[in-house]
């Protein structure tokens, strides 16, 4: 007989100052080295709520963040996304916009860079916007553009002396995501990801300089999130399916139609190999990845699935390292529902 699986419950949600935007990857969460849930992100308009949470670990303390653009003390441009990106010698909030890319403290208290974003390179009837974030290599972070770029910054272990030490060019389409590798990277597998609106993904290989290992072309349909673990790309896509392949060889190991609707959020948990999935659909899914050690097959396994009724989940994160709990947030809802086992 099957074993009997311990059910995600619901738990108290958080309130939030404003509805979530129905943006890709619209929640962001930071741990704490422990594991504990220290801080929740989503960004509505110009504006970014910013959830930490109390020392006690019962509640939580709200706060407004407005998207600054250069010296203009409020933006009329819109945020595109927000997350955290966790060095070993520092933690610093990205934000990305139409205009460009802004870099916190962690807290969001003191602003350490501005970017901004060339519009003379596009032309005037594409949107210009920065989108997909992620902590790579030690001391990298990368940010996508709308026109397919990706940007390496090079983070001083303290202080403001930010860098682009490279620009990654082999997308012909807007970066929608960039994830970084979350477990343990097999040999020659790489460990950052990047994915377009197009579908197609490419596997780099970070360090002095960032290498390309494979390039997996699209199929006719969008990426809107990517993972990485194991050496297992996951992704998903606008047609409700994840797919897994293979990081070091572009290879498809496995395909799901794991949504009725277009994939909104995926995430990981590095310690388990459990991946997050929601969607328009209303459903968030947990599944869990496996690679056998022996003959390197991967596979994909149903664990639980909850409906987030009358909600196009937009944002869905672990809120720890083993997938034990999970927050989830949707387009127009005012609050960020968390469940846990």
């Amino acid at each position: 007989p099957a074993r009997p699986r311990r059910r995600y419950r619901k738990e108290q949600s958080i309130p939030l100052r404003s509805s979530s935007a129905a943006l890709y990857n619209n929640l962001s969460v930071l741990r704490l080295p422990g594991g504990r849930l220290a801080a929740l992100s989503a960004v509505h308009g110009p504006s970014l709520s910013l959830l930490s949470a109390a020392a006690d670990g019962l509640g939580f303390s709200h706060r407004q963040l407005q998207a600054k653009e250069g010296g203009m003390a409020v933006s009329t441009s819109l945020l595109t996304q927000a997350a955290w990106c966790v060095l070993p010698a520092r933690v610093l909030l990205v934000l990305t916009s139409q205009r460009g890319i802004q870099m916190y403290e962690s807290d969001g208290s003191i602003m350490v860079y501005w970017h901004v974003l060339d519009v003379a390179e596009h032309s005037p009837a594409r949107a210009v916007f920065a989108r997909g974030i992620a902590a790579a290599g030690g001391r990298f972070v990368c940010v996508g553009t709308s026109s397919g770029l990706v940007l390496v910054f090079d983070i001083p272990p303290k202080g403001t002396n930010v860098t682009v030490s490279e620009v990654l060019e082999q997308h012909r389409d807007a970066i929608t995501d960039i994830a970084a590798e979350l477990g343990q990277e097999p040999d020659g597998a790489g460990d950052l990801v990047s994915a377009d609106d197009a579908g197609t993904l490419c596997v780099w290989s970070t360090g002095e300089e960032f290498t390309l290992l494979s390039k997996i072309p699209a199929f006719g349909c969008s990426c809107s999130s990517v993972k990485l673990w194991n050496g297992i790309v996951a992704a998903g896509y606008g047609n409700g399916q994840i797919r897994l392949y293979e990081a070091a060889t572009g290879l498809l190991r496995a395909e799901v139609n794991a949504h009725a609707r277009w994939i909104y959020a995926l995430d990981v948990a590095p310690q388990t190999g459990k991946l997050l999935s929601g969607a328009e659909d209303s459903f968030v899914h947990v599944w869990k990845l496996s690679r056998n050690p022996d003959t390197g097959e991967v596979a994909i396994e149903h664990c639980h699935a909850e409906c987030v009724t009358d909600t196009q989940v937009c944002g869905a994160r672990f809120c720890d390292p083993e997938g034990n709990s999970f927050a989830v947030t949707g387009y127009d809802l005012s609050e960020i529902f968390r469940y846990g086992r």
